[in-house]
């Protein structure tokens, strides 16, 4: 097997086989093809509006998302380099240098975790000042939210109303 760029950005295998390979796959009307493109047009607009966000707030990007991931983490508070790594859909060293950057700027801090016994295994918590940031970015994206849930309903053909994402 070579080479592949795109693998090795990726901290996960992609399927070796095509799903249009099968003669199984339904067929699509136009108005299908038209909310699909519609879905992803909203999320690349939510996407640069997050990086627009983010940027004008003194941040990346991705110290944004970092901190997001972090915040909403399930059932606690922070997470670990390795929940963070599978979380961003990054590789485990560039979690670290994220961290590193954001550690520096106070928007996160490390952790020794109490539960456990491996000691090289640390907890990364949102500080008093990225959690100032995170709602001040949070806020300022609730209109972005709602339209692609809105976005998504239409896709899926399933309304669910939502007064707040």
């Amino acid at each position: 097997m070579g080479y592949s760029p795109m693998a090795a950005n990726t901290p996960h295998k992609r399927p070796s086989h095509s799903s249009t390979e099968s003669t199984d796959i339904p067929e699509l009307d136009k108005e299908e093809y038209v909310q699909l493109a519609q879905l992803r047009f909203s999320l690349r607009e939510y996407a640069r509006s997050t990086d627009l966000e983010a940027r004008n707030a003194g941040i990346t990007p991705q110290q944004y998302q970092l901190m997001l991931a972090i915040k909403g983490f399930p059932g606690r508070e922070q997470a670990n380099i390795s929940e963070l790594a599978e979380r961003l859909q990054i590789r485990h060293n560039a979690v670290i240098g994220l961290v590193n950057r954001a550690e520096a700027r106070g928007l996160v801090r490390r952790m020794q975790d109490a539960d456990r016994l491996d000691r090289r295994v640390v907890q990364i918590r949102v500080t008093a000042e990225g959690e100032r940031v995170l709602r001040a970015l949070a806020s300022a994206l609730r209109s972005e939210r709602r339209r692609v849930w809105t976005a998504m309903q239409v896709a899926d053909g399933t309304p669910v109303e939502r007064e707040d994402a």
